[in-house]
């Protein structure tokens, strides 16, 4: 595995055509003008958060490296983009030879963002940047949306844990992407196995309703599990009867048993009646852990349940009603000549409701006395004065067309952790509300 907890040789087949065709044909329409080399900066931000939302969470980043990487025109996908003229021979020929040489700076994973902060910014020609724009959008946009949604779960849980259990409802290469996002956003585990491999994830799982209704009898579909999986095992105990299912669990692990798990019905209600029974039982440690389309609304609703863990689907994997950031990648700056040398100048969008911000940029954070954020800060032509009280948010991820920035997914985790932390405490409500910090542009 590498750094990131990826298998080795896993990105091994090209990304390249997880692109849109107008990518290509831009690049050979510059390749003609003789703009396609002059140098240019791109920059992925999204205008506005999911309508209520308070803050965003950066994901997908170690993805996109591996993908970055992996951008490469073989044989194959030449023959196809000539077999239906999708660009002419010599736009052909240059992407034989395509490796992206620039340089990538980004928030690190598991950082929040807000309106208009650079997410990630490229730089480098305007044909190898503009080639990456879908690519990077689509695992950015799908990745993010999913943190976000992950996050206000794990908040909303106050420490209990949460398991990523998605895997059906999703695209299967969504799923695993998912996994990983929510991880990054605090779950404690996941059921998808893919994702276990590849990215080091503890995957859970135990039994559903099909294996009860398989027996004869609910006793013995418990004895089965049991003599498979041992006591310390979860028991589904909605299929048939919730209070008969669960004495039936006891009686046959005994205090041991691990858990039991409900998966419909009033899951409030049923909560404290079975966390009664199992204490009448003498099985005080085992736990209860619920499902059933749960979001974040629902995990708060049972903050005050004797619940003690929270399985969670469909609404982590659509990103809770979002299903995507809502991400653009916009040319912020180019050069008016293709010379290495040439200063750049700042560009932007005028269109009415879709205006960008020109200029490269750089981003940092403000705090105040009880380090305690409270702007986001965008400041272009150059870093200028940095004290004690604002912090950077870019580093470099790709620099001359080397990755650098990789690192383990438990530190993106860790770093999700801390700052969801330094943001005002309004940020973890989940009633509507605009987003915790203000932009300031400078």
């Amino acid at each position: 595995m590498n750094a990131m907890g990826t298998p080795a040789g896993a990105v091994a087949a090209g990304t390249a055509l997880l692109t849109d065709h107008y990518e290509l044909t831009m690049v050979e329409a510059a390749l003609r003008s003789g703009a396609a080399h002059r140098r240019s900066v791109f920059e992925v931000f999204g205008r506005r958060l999911p309508h209520g939302r308070r803050y965003g969470v950066v994901a997908g980043i170690g993805r996109l490296l591996d993908a970055i990487e992996a951008f490469r025109f073989d044989d194959a996908t030449l023959r196809y983009l000539a077999d239906r003229k999708v660009v002419d021979r010599t736009t052909l020929d240059w992407l034989a030879d395509y490796r992206f040489g620039g340089d990538v700076y980004g928030y690190p994973e598991g950082e929040c963002w807000f309106p208009g902060s650079p997410i990630v910014v490229v730089e480098g020609t305007f044909a190898e940047a503009v080639l990456l724009e879908t690519l990077v959008l689509s695992v950015l946009n799908h990745d993010c949306a999913v943190a976000a949604a992950a996050s206000r779960m794990t908040s909303a849980a106050a420490g209990r844990p949460c398991i990523e259990m998605g895997s059906r409802r999703t695209h299967e290469q969504a799923a695993v992407a998912a996994a990983r996002a929510a991880y990054v956003a605090g779950f404690a585990s996941t059921s998808n196995l893919r994702a276990g491999e590849a990215y080091g994830i503890p995957t859970l799982g135990t039994s559903a309703h099909a294996f009860t209704l398989l027996h004869d009898n609910e006793r013995e579909a418990f004895e089965a599990q049991i003599a498979a999986l041992g006591k310390n095992t979860t028991l589904l105990v909605d299929t048939y009867d919730v209070t008969s299912a669960v004495r039936t669990a006891v009686e046959l692990a005994g205090p041991e048993l691990g858990a039991v798990r409900l998966d419909s019905g009033d899951l409030l209600l049923l909560a404290h009646r079975v966390r009664r029974q199992l204490d009448e039982l003498g099985a005080d440690r085992t736990k209860i852990v619920v499902t059933s389309d749960l979001d974040e609304y629902a995990i708060a609703a049972l903050r005050a349940a004797p619940v003690d863990a929270y399985g969670v689907g469909t609404q982590l994997v659509t990103g809770s009603g979002h299903p995507t950031a809502s991400l653009v990648y916009k040319l912020v700056a180019r050069a008016a000549t293709s010379d290495a040398d040439a200063p750049l100048a700042s560009v932007a969008k005028r269109s009415p409701g879709k205006p960008s911000h020109g200029g490269r940029k750089t981003a940092l954070r403000a705090y105040d006395a009880d380090g305690i954020a409270e702007a986001e800060v965008l400041r272009t032509g150059g870093r200028g004065e940095v004290g004690p009280e604002l912090r950077e948010l870019l580093v470099p991820l790709i620099i001359g067309g080397e990755v650098v920035g990789r690192e383990p997914l438990e530190k993106s985790r860790e770093r999700h952790l801390r700052a969801r932390a330094e943001l005002p405490l309004s940020a973890t409500q989940l009633s509507r509300g605009e987003p915790v910090l203000a932009t300031v542009y400078e």
